[in-house]
């Protein structure tokens, strides 16, 4: 018997084919009644780069402003699909950490009953193919990960300006 899906967790790279991946996201929760937790995962900023100011200041407004896009491009899916989206979705999380770690660590405290996540990568090798964080998901997850590939040319909704 297959477990019950209430929890869906979606990860972006705010790319045009994760806005895609988002769809499905999205039409698994409206199928199912299920919740959809977000996550967009910063990669950390060595510190010998930038300065601790710009570490632990600035990175709190580029968070809110990724929040904030995010719940722009729901509205806008809204909008283009004539489907609710806002109310399906229970948490919007930026985190600054490696993703394919944030991702596992994020959908097990959350508990995601499956991952959601669009690749990017084009290529013969299969690390490539997928992308290295579907590739890293996808081998390490103790839960269902349902990864989507590239949408045909011009099919997706893009999150614009985040």
């Amino acid at each position: 018997m297959i477990p019950e899906i209430k929890n869906i967790f979606y990860a972006t790279d705010l790319s045009q084919n994760s806005s895609h991946a988002f769809l499905y996201a999205l039409d698994m929760a409206q199928r199912r009644d299920a919740r959809i937790v977000i996550l967009h995962a910063i990669e950390p900023i060595p510190r010998h780069i930038l300065g601790l100011k710009y570490q632990f200041g600035r990175r709190d407004d580029e968070i809110e402003r990724i929040k904030n896009g995010i719940q722009r491009f729901c509205g806008k899916v809204e909008a283009e699909s004539c489907s609710p989206c806002l109310k399906f979705i229970s948490k919007i999380l930026v985190k600054i950490g490696h993703p394919v770690e944030e991702i596992l660590k994020t959908a097990d405290e959350e508990s995601c009953d499956v991952i959601v996540l669009g690749t990017h990568g084009k290529g013969f090798l299969a690390h490539t193919f997928l992308g290295s964080v579907s590739y890293g998901v996808l081998h390490r997850a103790r839960k269902p990960v349902f990864i989507i590939p590239l949408p045909p040319e011009g099919t997706a909704i893009d999150f614009g300006e985040v």
